[in-house]
């Protein structure tokens, strides 16, 4: 751990409902919930940390936290507590109210008794749900480097998207000047009339300031205990507030990342990963993400000839796809599809742009189109699902408004014929 990481304690928040990723988030936190075959989304903050030689973690959980909590324990108990390295689960502990969590602000300034055991100098914030990769000691040195306050990374979005998110604006010298939490109308950058400057949720604070601004937003009545909606905008001001742009630093274009927090967002961004080149490259072997792997088998394809002349070859193929370990693909067709560990497509079943979380079963001529279908799902013999957004509705799954039909857990098919 070089000098700098060592004087950082890094906390996680992975304690949010996902109320628009339902029914993904029904049984789990939104950070647990499966993403590109073989990961959870909290896996990439993770990542991101220990690439960036980051090893003290602190993970806020609070809403149907199990799935969550078995995954940490099963993946990412490696570090070594004797050189002071340690990724801790901290749930709501009523330590200063009796409230659960009522912002991400809240969510930190109940835990201060266990940030100050730590002693850190610096406190870096991370959002448990975005998908992207991070070297953050570029934007530790930036922020140590310019004795801020507190730094923000941040990217520009469309207009349109950055209404979902915090919105700056800067000066020449990257001081944060307006913060607006998720406007209405959001005010466009400069230099680019189309684009506005957003708060990628990414928040660097020395620590002491930190702390300090906590205890007093807790003492307003008025707060809605949100770093966004609050402390930011209560800071800028009067203290120094520094960007950090989201950029390669060799081309300076802005870096992969990802909100999923919507069901739209969360397929798009599964659906990238299948691109001929992605703009998240899983493969590279310098920054790799980890992960909880279960002694599975390798996929496997079966090809067999027809019993009789009725029948036809059983060709098990997918084609611009991702199969993950323990999968068979026996005699079915997959395309441009994420299989997640543990799945099986029967003999002539189909199966088409869509993800497939672990252990779902495709049954013998069953075909699917454009779905998300959640973990032990079973597809019966000659079901279709993504064909037609009634019939699916009936059955209680959920249709975006693009047409992505998703299947929950325990999804009955008794009438699919």
């Amino acid at each position: 751990m070089d000098q700098l990481a060592n004087k950082v304690l890094t906390l996680i928040m992975a304690g949010g409902k996902g109320s628009r990723l339902e029914p993904l988030t029904t049984e789990r936190a939104k950070p647990a919930v499966p993403f590109g075959g073989i990961y959870r989304i909290v896996d990439f903050a993770l990542s991101n940390c220990i690439n960036s030689d980051l090893r003290r973690m602190l993970i806020l959980t609070q809403y149907k936290s199990g799935s969550l909590d078995r995954h940490i324990n099963q993946g990412w108990r490696f570090l070594n507590r004797h050189l002071n390295e340690f990724i801790d689960i901290l749930p709501p502990q009523q330590r200063l109210s009796e409230d659960w969590y009522m912002g991400t602000a809240d969510a930190v300034y109940q835990n201060i008794y266990s940030i100050e055991q730590h002693s850190a100098e610096h406190i870096l914030i991370l959002s448990g749900d975005h998908i992207y990769t991070m070297d953050y000691r570029e934007m530790l040195r930036n922020h140590v480097e310019t004795n801020a306050d507190a730094t923000i990374g941040c990217l520009p979005v469309s207009l349109d998207e950055a209404r979902e998110f915090g919105v700056m604006s800067i000066d020449g010298d990257r001081r944060v000047t307006k913060f607006n939490e998720k406007p209405e109308f959001p005010e466009a950058m400069p230099n680019d009339p189309d684009r506005a400057l957003a708060s990628t949720g990414i928040y660097i604070f020395k620590t002491d300031f930190l702390l300090e601004q906590l205890c007093q937003d807790a003492t307003n009545p008025d707060s809605s205990r949100d770093f966004g909606k609050n402390i930011i905008p209560s800071i800028i001001n009067t203290h120094k507030v520094q960007a950090f742009p989201f950029e390669d630093p060799k081309t300076g274009n802005a870096i992969y990342w990802r909100d999923v927090g919507t069901l739209e967002a969360y397929y798009e961004a599964n659906m990238d990963l299948i691109a001929t080149t992605p703009a998240l490259d899983l493969y590279d072997h310098s920054w790799p993400i980890r992960t909880y792997f279960p002694p599975l088998p390798p996929p496997k394809f079966v090809f067999q000839t027809p019993a009789s002349d009725s029948q036809s070859d059983r060709k098990g193929h997918a084609l611009d796809s991702m199969v993950s370990s323990g999968c068979v693909v026996s005699g079915g067709q997959v395309n441009r599809c994420i299989l997640s560990r543990g799945v099986r497509v029967n003999s002539w079943a189909t199966v088409n742009d869509s993800i497939l979380l672990p252990d779902v079963k495709i049954g013998r001529n069953a075909k699917v189109q454009r779905a998300i279908v959640d973990r032990g799902v079973f597809i019966p013999e000659g079901a279709e699902v993504g064909f037609d957004q009634a019939a699916d509705e009936a059955r209680g799954f959920t249709v975006t408004e693009s047409g992505i039909t998703v299947v929950p857990q325990m999804a009955s098919f008794e009438h699919h014929a």
